[in-house]
């Protein structure tokens, strides 16, 4: 399995934080938020190959952290995007299309945000999805609309099978907000590029997803703990002082 890692983002609201600087690398405590995300992984042995997806303008800092990282430098792929502007960005669900068509993908895939922590371990996501035999998402409760109108948001049955999901909607349909943690099994892989092909929207990676659930089946976990989003420097402040890694396996 490969662990594509989405970190081809600017952070604007985090500037002058990371107007030179990737906010997948901030330090949370003793390690960057990248390096929490691995270590859970990794410590399962489930991943042959992490990419870490970047653009062009942060991707000699990620060169510089891989030939740094504790884990084997070959195991660690960065790959630049080729842009160098908010403005000009691909979107989340290009720059996955982009890694599997550059590197040739062939295989499941782990995606995730690399800018969202959690205080659970991914690995019994992975678990969940192997069981489940489809591509699979994450979900958790929100109570506030204001909150689900700026994000993905799902509605599920009985059997955690996604019924139907929409990116920041007006008027959500139910309270299971999907962070942008995914697993694609390999089979779906090849569907991204159709899914970009038929007009499925490319800006947040969960505008895939929406697509996909309409044509092959698509689960929803729902997460044993909570997830931490750096959205500004508000939030950043906020993790800094209370997160405290993976509680729980």
């Amino acid at each position: 399995m490969k662990c594509l890692i989405l970190a081809a983002g600017y952070a604007t609201r985090l500037y002058p934080l990371t107007e030179n600087f990737p906010k997948p690398l901030l330090k949370v405590g003793e390690k960057t938020i990248l390096d929490w995300l691995i270590d859970d992984i990794d410590a399962a042995g489930l991943v042959d190959e992490y990419i870490v997806i970047s653009n062009h303008k942060f991707a000699h800092i990620f060169e510089q952290w891989a030939s740094s990282c504790h884990l084997e430098a070959k195991r660690i792929t960065v790959l630049d995007d080729g842009t160098s502007t908010n403005e000009t960005r691909l979107g989340a669900v290009r720059d996955i299309q982009f890694a599997v068509e550059q590197l040739g993908l062939d295989d499941d895939l782990l995606v995730i945000a690399g800018d969202n922590l959690l205080d659970f371990s991914l690995v019994r996501f992975i678990k969940y999805a192997r069981e489940k035999g489809t591509t699979c998402i994450m979900r958790y409760y929100e109570p506030a609309v204001e909150k689900l109108r700026k994000t993905g948001v799902a509605t599920v049955d009985e059997n955690d099978l996604v019924l139907s999901m929409v990116e920041k909607p007006a008027d959500p349909q139910s309270h299971w907000c999907c962070p942008p943690f995914y697993f694609y099994r390999r089979s779906d892989v090849p569907l991204v590029k159709v899914g970009i092909d038929n007009g499925c929207g490319v800006d947040a990676p969960g505008s895939f997803i929406a697509w996909l659930s309409g044509v092959t089946p698509v689960h929803a976990w729902e997460m044993p703990g909570h997830r931490y989003d750096i959205g500004n420097l508000a939030s950043y402040e906020e993790v800094q002082r209370t997160y405290r890694g993976i509680v729980s396996m």
